[in-house]
């Protein structure tokens, strides 16, 4: 099998934590059966003329020939590139084992099913979860260390455990499965609309300019469904058999959600539209600015920025 490890890649640590992982997976299934993005496509030292297309480009042939993926996430603000890989992954039937150093759980209601991640896209894809859920036990002590060794050690030695579970994880996957999507006859197939939870103009603003124009509108369903997982996975397929999706990429991050059915739009062969009316840009040394994570921007055949580019290319 061929390994995937997808994690955030602007913070030395989370490089760590992957190489980490990498290096003990590589010991028992080889190291030329293990993809280290960032290390194996030598971003540093890559010459294109337009960088970041060609880092995406690096990382979807990649996407297109894995058996597995790991994905790295932690916390309530997951890393948008992450998760629209886990999408790409799940759309192509690749499992995906999920580390999470993050020991709370999210439900969407007071009392609702807890979940391991804020959105039930990221529960619903995942073929195993390994979570830190506390933190573990004390570690016995020879005097003199501080207490902020013997923290650091207590946390170096869960992060170590949780490592080894998901190389195990690993080498027990069932042979991937691709996802079911429905067939696409040009006159009844629908756009797939998703909305933002961070902008103030909801779910209708970017569905009703759809529908008046003659479009068939989907809509999310996980956030309103009674089991959010079940709804998830409807919208996961509902995405993988539209002809396009328009997905509102506003946020500090694009929504993770949002996120991963890029991904699965973009395997499924769909066209993807971002809208992002107040765009932000991130920029690093070498490379051209982003306006968004580049998985998502080149993911995505259009970047609209108002309502006169939405209706031009529902139009087109």
């Amino acid at each position: 099998m061929t390994f995937y490890i997808a994690h955030r890649l602007f913070a030395a640590h989370d490089r760590a934590l992957a190489a980490d992982l990498a290096d003990r997976l590589a010991a028992k299934a080889g190291a030329d059966r293990v993809f280290l993005p960032f290390c194996d496509t030598d971003e540093e030292d890559l010459v294109a003329e337009v960088k970041g297309r060609r880092l995406f480009e690096l990382d979807r042939e990649r996407l297109g020939r894995l058996d597995a993926m790991i994905a790295i996430l932690h916390g309530p603000s997951l890393d948008d590139g992450v998760c629209m890989e886990i999408g790409y992954a799940a759309a192509c039937g690749v499992p995906v084992v999920v580390l999470t150093t993050d020991f709370q759980t999210y439900s969407l209601t007071e009392a609702g099913t807890h979940l391991d991640f804020p959105d039930p896209l990221l529960q619903a894809v995942a073929t195993r979860i390994v979570r830190m859920a506390k933190l573990g036990p004390a570690l016995p002590t020879t005097p003199g260390p501080s207490r902020f060794r013997g923290f650091h050690a207590r946390n170096v030695a869960q992060t170590s455990t949780a490592l080894d579970a998901v190389v195990d994880a690993l080498l027990e996957l069932p042979t991937r499965a691709p996802l079911p999507t429905g067939s696409r006859e040009a006159s009844s197939t629908p756009m797939y609309v998703e909305a933002s939870p961070y902008t103030p103009w909801g779910q209708d603003h970017l569905a009703k300019a759809c529908m008046d124009t003659g479009h068939i509108v989907v809509v999310p369903q996980r956030f309103t469904a009674s089991d959010p997982v079940s709804g998830a996975l409807a919208d996961l397929t509902a995405v993988c058999s539209a002809g396009r999706l328009l997905a509102d990429v506003s946020g500090p991050e694009t929504p993770p959600g949002t996120a991963l059915l890029i991904g699965a739009a973009l395997a499924s062969g769909v066209r993807i539209a971002a809208y992002q009316p107040r765009p932000t840009y991130t920029h690093a040394h070498g490379r051209e600015p982003n306006w968004r994570n580049l998985m998502i921007q080149y993911a995505s055949e259009a970047h609209l920025a108002n309502d006169e580019a939405v209706l031009s290319w529902l139009a087109a």
